[in-house]
């Protein structure tokens, strides 16, 4: 039997999953960490979609992606096809760079989008990497934070997530989702999907 088609909904926000071949290493170095995120630019390009949180992990990364105008499953399968080739380039190697079918699960409301978001910054925390998620530079919670000017990421809007806090500036939203992400229990189901091999 063939693979079911992936059903798209261009309004609604995916968390994607998508592990490393064997579950090894994706992300050997920092540069490597940084060519993904070059590579999500460049696809951005021709193929508009906004990030509302990611999480770059050794062996997987998380997004929490939405794509309006093309199918997800494209833009993904740009993400990591032109990751592979990268991969196998800087390493020598052949062969399949990602394990199988990446997971897909789709986000219908404020809620899920909010657990989603704290399931994917508190990763690292979890995987035992850092104590606490501002530590780890391979994720879109220190650049929620941030204003720094210099930091280019078209596809990603910290609005998205912070939007959903009712405060009277970004510094309150801010201190909002920071207080959310201290308060609220982890979870690996509902809206955050089942996949609890992948951390």
């Amino acid at each position: 039997m063939g693979r079911k088609p992936r059903i798209w909904m261009p309004d609604q926000f995916y968390h994607i999953v998508a592990r490393g071949n064997r579950r090894e290493p994706l992300f050997h170095d920092p540069g490597d960490y940084h060519i993904f995120c070059y590579i999500m630019k460049q696809v951005y390009l021709n193929n508009a979609f906004e990030l509302a949180s990611f999480c770059l992990m050794t062996n997987h990364y998380h997004l929490q992606i939405r794509s309006v105008d093309q199918p997800l499953s494209k833009v993904i399968g740009l993400f990591n096809k032109r990751y592979a080739d990268y991969y196998n380039t800087k390493y020598s190697v052949t062969g399949h760079v990602f394990e199988k079918r990446y997971f897909d699960s789709v986000i219908l409301d404020k809620e899920g989008m909010l657990k989603v978001s704290r399931y994917i910054h508190m990763n690292p925390v979890e995987a035992g990497m850092v104590d606490i998620p501002e530590q780890y530079p391979y994720s879109s919670y220190q650049t929620m934070f941030s204003d720094d000017k210099r930091i280019t990421m078209p596809y990603f809007d910290v609005k998205l997530i912070l939007g959903y806090f009712s405060g009277n500036n970004r510094i309150e939203n801010v201190q909002a989702y920071r207080a959310y992400m201290d308060g609220v229990e982890l979870e690996n189901s509902g809206a955050c999907g089942h996949f609890s091999d992948f951390v």
